[in-house]
C-alpha cells in the first residue's frame, strides 16, 4: 500500500466561487473530502500538491492531515486553469481501511515485445482496469509482461497476474495489449496494354466500263 502526505486546513466558511478565487490568489487550492459523514472542505498548499500530484493515481492511497486528524482518501477529481497552469479544486473520497472500495488501477507495461522486432506494431487497448478490494491489497498499478508478446498475438485481462486479495471486474476476455502487422500494401495492378487499332481502307474495286 503506497501512502502520500497533504497538509491542510480546514475551510469553515466562504465555500463559493469569490471565496475559492481569494483562496487560489493566496496560493491555496480549495478541496473537498467526500465520505459517509458530512462533507469536509479544506485547502491545501498549491506548491506543496502540485509538486506531488504527478505521483498520483486514481489508485494511490493518500493521507491528509488536518490538524490532529488524518484522513486516508482517494484522489477522485481536479479542476485546473490550463491558461495560468493552476489547479483551482481538488476533490476526494474518503476510505474505510476495512470496507472494500472500488476504483480503477492504471496498466504498464514492462518489457519489449518480440513480435515488434518482426515488422507489428504494439497497441495499448486500455490503460486500467476496474478492481474491487480492501484499501491495504490496493495495487498503485498492475504490471504486464509483454517479453513474451509475439507478432499478431494479445494478452487479455484474464492473462494478467493479480495481486492477491484483488478482484477484477473488467471482463476477462478485454484486450490489453497486442502487436499488430503492418498491413502490406497492394502492388499497383500493371497497366493493360491495348493493341493498336488498325484500320485498312478498303480498295473500291475498279466500275466496268
Amino acid at each position: 500500500m503506497n501512502e502520500k502526505q497533504l497538509t491542510g486546513a480546514y475551510r469553515k466558511e466562504d465555500f463559493g466561487s469569490a471565496g475559492s478565487r481569494r483562496l487560489i490568489r493566496a496560493g491555496r487550492i480549495p478541496a473537498v473530502i467526500y465520505g459517509k459523514g458530512e462533507n469536509v472542505h479544506l485547502s491545501l498548499d498549491a506548491k506543496d500538491f502540485i509538486n506531488k500530484m504527478r505521483h498520483f493515481s486514481e489508485s494511490t492511497l493518500l493521507t491528509v492531515k488536518l490538524g490532529k486528524k488524518e484522513h486516508v482518501v482517494l484522489m477522485k477529481d481536479y479542476q485546473e486553469n490550463v491558461m495560468r497552469g493552476e489547479v483551482t479544486h481538488v476533490d476526494f473520497f474518503e476510505v474505510t481501511t476495512d470496507e472494500v472500495l472500488r476504483t480503477n488501477v492504471s496498466v504498464v507495461l514492462h518489457g519489449s515485445a518480440p513480435g515488434t522486432r518482426t515488422g507489428g506494431i504494439l497497441e495499448q487497448v486500455i490503460y486500467d482496469i476496474e478492481v474491487e478490494c480492501l484499501p491495504k491489497d490496493l495495487p498503485e498499478s498492475i504490471v504486464v509482461d509483454i517479453n513474451k508478446l509475439g507478432l499478431n498475438e494479445s494478452i487479455h485481462v484474464s492473462q494478467i497476474a493479480i495481486p492477491e486479495g484483488v478482484k477484477v471486474l473488467t471482463p476477462s476476455d478485454t484486450t490489453v495489449v497486442t502487436v499488430k502487422a503492418l498491413r502490406e500494401e497492394a502492388a499497383p495492378a500493371e497497366e493493360e496494354t491495348e493493341e493498336p487499332e488498325v484500320v485498312t481502307k478498303a480498295t473500291e474495286a475498279p466500275e466496268e466500263k
